[in-house]
């Protein structure tokens, strides 16, 4: 990211962003969902979850259901996982060609995509009066929350009082819900 912004780019502090009301909160995932349902029915499933998490989250109806989602439960479905796939995962399947090729595109596709984002909010600020934050643009992967922290590290490090958290994490999630909907292209004309 350092290698694509300029110091002075990366110096550039965002202003403080419009309060979000509960209301758009609560709609957000439900017109997602139904966008990606009426649109991509392969993608409904998995975005349907990360819909129903932020709902539940936001609604405040059922709290004690959205504290185990984000605490305990996800814990004990993640350990689950990884026992369940590390138990199937034989060395001679794993250890590869066809991995190390799989991992050397994914290293490609997150190079791209960061400097992609960077490359487009630099012609964000072209365009706008608002400057913007070239490190915001780099936090476009999918990779939550890893990329926005390293975006506001990064930009810490140019400027101490140069928050980028939360702005970072608006492109971070959109990221997500692109790899979703990705996914859901490629299970609909490849699977």
């Amino acid at each position: 990211m350092k290698l694509l912004t300029t110091r002075r780019e990366r110096e550039i502090t965002m202003s403080q962003l419009r309060p979000v009301s509960r209301l758009e909160k609560i709609v957000f995932p439900l017109l997602l969902l139904m966008l990606v349902a009426l649109f991509l029915p392969d993608a409904a499933p998995l975005l349907g979850m990360f819909c129903f998490g932020n709902l539940m989250r936001e609604c405040g109806v059922v709290e004690r259901l959205s504290d185990t989602a984000q605490r305990a439960l996800i814990n004990t479905v993640t350990i689950f996982l990884g026992l369940s796939v590390g138990s199937k995962l034989m060395a001679d399947s794993f250890l590869s060609v066809e991995t190390l090729g799989i991992l050397g595109l994914g290293i490609i596709a997150f190079g791209i995509g960061t400097a992609a984002g960077v490359l487009m909010a630099k012609l964000m600020n072209v365009m706008s009066k608002m400057p913007i934050n070239p490190l915001i643009g780099a936090a476009g992967v999918s990779a939550v929350p890893m990329a926005a922290r390293v975006a506001n590290k990064v930009g810490l490090e140019s400027n101490p009082h140069n928050f980028l958290l939360m702005h970072a994490m608006g492109p971070n999630v959109a990221g997500v819900i692109g790899s979703a909907v990705a996914a859901g292209v490629m299970i609909k004309y490849l699977g």
